[in-house]
């Protein structure tokens, strides 16, 4: 039988775990009886472990939320995703964030067994983060979850918002979803005003109080992360243009992210996309990369760019091998 305190860890183990236990299954775990059992849940509520019990015969044991977090047991998995998850949010884009995740990633290696503590030193040295624009606006914490508990309990949201060209608005929306795209946070709502879904940047947005009333949900866009990097890098786009392709739309579709375009089939074999890009070069490279034949009709300035890449081209296959100076005749 287990000594009290290693049942007891045992225990909360178990009740971690995300289902209900019976008082029976429990025993048969741990060895003991059902009254033990009951005493040693009554143990751990009074260390501040909040164990509910469902009642009847289909009831059971699980560990409910407090009023303050405990401490939790991890397996070694659970421990090491713990800890690289704190060191990547250490530079994350959450105002605030980066000191609290420093405290929780000591407070974690202090107690890991070397063994743990190697994996993690050793996921860090072999790890090159991409170093984002360190221009972008840090998010308000408290922005963020206010946000997402109104996604949560389907409230609408007022909310001043300053635009990409420094504009102050506002705006009442439906929110549903926030999106995370590198160093920056998206809200995907559905704007009451223009009767249609939009994304915003939440660093750009200053909740209003008191929330709105409740909604009944709409349907969302079949994929929410590429509808809102469709939309915000379309958003950005200097230079547009449709071209026909001569393939199937799934097969250019499977070849783009959403953030080059949109595809609109035209037939079985042919298609539009819908594209663009910041600079001319940058739209060229995408048509390039669909490994297909395609029509464009503008704008003037991309047909320019593609008869020079044409000729370019053209010149790199049909010139004449450059004489070697080192060879001998």
């Amino acid at each position: 039988m287990l000594e009290t305190s290693a049942r007891l860890l045992r225990l909360l183990a178990l009740l971690q775990t995300p289902r209900d236990w019976t008082g029976a299954e429990l025993a048969e775990r741990l060895g003991v009886s059902g009254r033990t059992i009951r005493a040693d849940v009554e143990r751990l509520r009074s260390l501040g472990y909040p164990v509910l019990a469902g009642r009847g015969s289909a009831g059971g044991y699980r560990l409910g939320a407090g009023a303050s977090l405990p401490p939790l047991l991890l397996d070694d998995e659970e421990a090491v995703a713990v800890a690289v998850g704190l060191g990547t949010a250490v530079s994350g884009a959450i105002a605030g964030n980066a000191e609290a995740s420093l405290r929780a990633m000591a407070k974690l290696e202090q107690v890991m067994p070397s063994r743990l503590r190697h994996r993690v030193s050793t996921m860090r040295f072999v790890t090159v983060p991409v170093l984002g624009d360190r221009t972008t606006s840090a998010v308000d914490p408290q922005v963020l979850t206010t946000v997402a508990a109104l996604c949560r309990t389907h409230e609408r949201l007022r909310f001043d918002y300053t635009t990409h060209t420094g504009e102050a608005i506002t705006r009442e929306v439906e929110p549903y979803r926030l999106v995370n795209w590198g160093r920056r946070w998206y809200l995907l709502a559905f704007d009451l005003g223009r009767d249609d879904w939009r994304t915003f940047r939440v660093d750009r947005l200053t909740p209003r109080v008191p929330a709105g009333p409740r909604f009944t949900p709409r349907d969302l866009p079949d994929d929410v992360a590429g509808y809102v990097s469709g939309r915000v890098s379309a958003a950005a786009w200097r230079h547009r243009a449709s071209v026909t392709v001569y393939a199937p739309a799934s097969a250019v579709a499977e070849r783009i992210s959403p953030a080059v375009g949109s595809v609109e089939a035209l037939d079985d074999d042919s298609c539009v996309l819908h594209t663009g890009a910041d600079t001319i070069e940058g739209l060229a490279v995408h048509l390039g990369l669909l490994d297909a034949d395609f029509r464009v009709t503008g704008p003037p300035e991309l047909l320019d760019h593609l008869r020079t890449l044409a000729t370019r081209y053209t010149k790199a296959i049909d010139a004449e091998p450059a004489a070697d100076p080192t060879e001998k005749h």
